[in-house]
């Protein structure tokens, strides 16, 4: 695409300079962090808990950036535009995000105007956690895991609508995978909403939309309220699959790249220590406090331990499809994994089918950042992956994304939405 093309080689020079590593990718360890300051946004989602709890527990103080702010965003679009107006100007500098965000945002895709917002990813925040919800009505029909069942009662009604948190998103794209798997198109057969996480519960209540897809705590709440069931949780459809990321500025990364790296290492710590069991409840009274996410810790602990009501008979026990924070290489940002959600956006017509993703995903994936402040925070050598790819992804219907050869992918998907430049 001659538009990402462009942008991407404008601001090759910024991200070049943020990387002022020496030859092994470590920083300098006699300088310490340029600022002690830096805002950061985070929407109320379990996967936020990394910058809350490493507020909470001083773990910014620990790594010299003790003025790090953690402030809620009402939406996604609301993070999105407050990281471009940028700290400095009355909006923030980093967030816990989409991880395909920092993506569009860097190509201008859901800026106003077009304008590109070069964007630095710097670790994954976890893995697992999201879920598919349907409605109570609708729960007759026995969509689990294969949505099929729903195709005939989408058919038979003139308006249903499906919500996602962001278009492009990751909630936006687990959904459409979902739906697609079942032979439901979800451009022709449902309308797609966009509705901020923390007001899904509340509208399902009113009957604003047949099924949603959003992180925890918001589907345990919807069964804890018997408004509908889970259908099933992403880590069915795709085992251990990435989804939130640390995303900055790259102009903040650049102008504060030991800032950035010890705001990385002490995200990496948190993580470390949500991951913990013992710490479940302590990280789901924290969330819950009033400043934070204001729900009782009660809608947050059980499946954050693993402990899955899906809302029809299906129960789970601290099952390995729960979030994770750190365990298996989940705060690591595999550029594979980037890779994926490119190639989904195409597949739905965010991005164009000549989109550079090579070139994007060198541009904003910063792994570089992330091993030298894992280093910082004492990871052990066997939690460091080898490589920046986790290799080729199995998904639950059978199909098989080798980042070697993501054309191959794309082709085998029957249904899609493919747009030029």
């Amino acid at each position: 695409m001659t538009l990402t093309r462009r942008n991407i080689l404008k601001t090759t020079a910024l991200l070049a300079a943020a990387r002022v590593a020496l030859p092994n990718g470590a920083f300098a360890a006699s300088a310490g962090p340029e600022t002690t300051k830096a805002t950061l946004g985070y929407i109320a989602l379990t996967d936020s808990a990394p910058l809350i709890v490493a507020r909470e527990r001083g773990l910014f103080a620990k790594y010299g950036v003790a003025d790090v702010e953690v402030l809620k965003q009402a939406s996604w679009g609301g993070t999105r535009d407050n990281l471009v107006l940028g700290g400095g100007s009355g909006g923030i500098d980093g967030a816990h995000i989409l991880s395909p965000l920092p993506y569009l945002m860097h190509t201008g895709k859901v800026t106003q105007n077009s304008q590109p917002v070069p964007m630095s990813i710097l670790a994954r925040l976890n893995v697992n956690g999201q879920a598919i919800s349907v409605s109570k009505a609708l729960q007759p029909r026995g969509a689990t895991l294969d949505a099929a069942p729903l195709k005939a009662a989408f058919a038979a009604k003139a308006e249903n609508k499906v919500a996602v948190t962001f278009r492009g998103g990751t909630h936006d794209l687990w959904l459409r995978y979902w739906l697609a798997a079942g032979g439901i198109d979800p451009d022709h057969d449902v309308q797609t909403i966009v509705v901020p996480p923390p007001q899904m519960v509340a509208n399902m209540k009113v009957g604003t939309m047949d099924a949603f897809c959003v992180g925890e705590p918001w589907n345990d709440q919807l069964v804890h309220q018997g408004l509908g069931y889970t259908a099933c949780v992403t880590g069915e459809i795709w085992r251990d699959h990435p989804e939130k990321a640390l995303g900055m500025r790259a102009d903040w990364v650049a102008k504060n790249p030991r800032a950035a790296e010890a705001i990385t290492a002490a995200v990496i710590e948190a993580q470390m220590w949500c991951d913990a069991d013992a710490n479940k409840e302590e990280m789901a009274a924290i969330l819950g406090k009033r400043a934070w996410f204001n729900v009782p810790p009660a809608d947050i602990a059980p499946r954050a331990a693993g402990d899955i009501d899906f809302g029809n008979g299906r129960k789970l026990t601290h099952s390995d499809l729960r979030m994770k924070f750190f365990a298996d290489h989940a705060s690591y940002p595999f550029q594979s994994h980037d890779l994926w959600f490119l190639t989904e956006d195409i597949r739905w017509g965010v991005l164009p089918t000549e989109t550079d993703t090579a070139a994007l995903v060198a541009a904003v994936n910063r792994e570089d950042i992330w091993r030298s402040a894992a280093k910082l925070a004492d990871v052990k050598p066997a939690d460091m992956p080898a490589g920046k790819s986790r290799g080729p992804e199995k998904f639950f219907d059978g199909h098989i994304f080798d980042p070697e050869h993501p054309q191959t992918y794309l082709a085998s998907l029957a249904i899609k939405k493919l747009s030029a430049a």
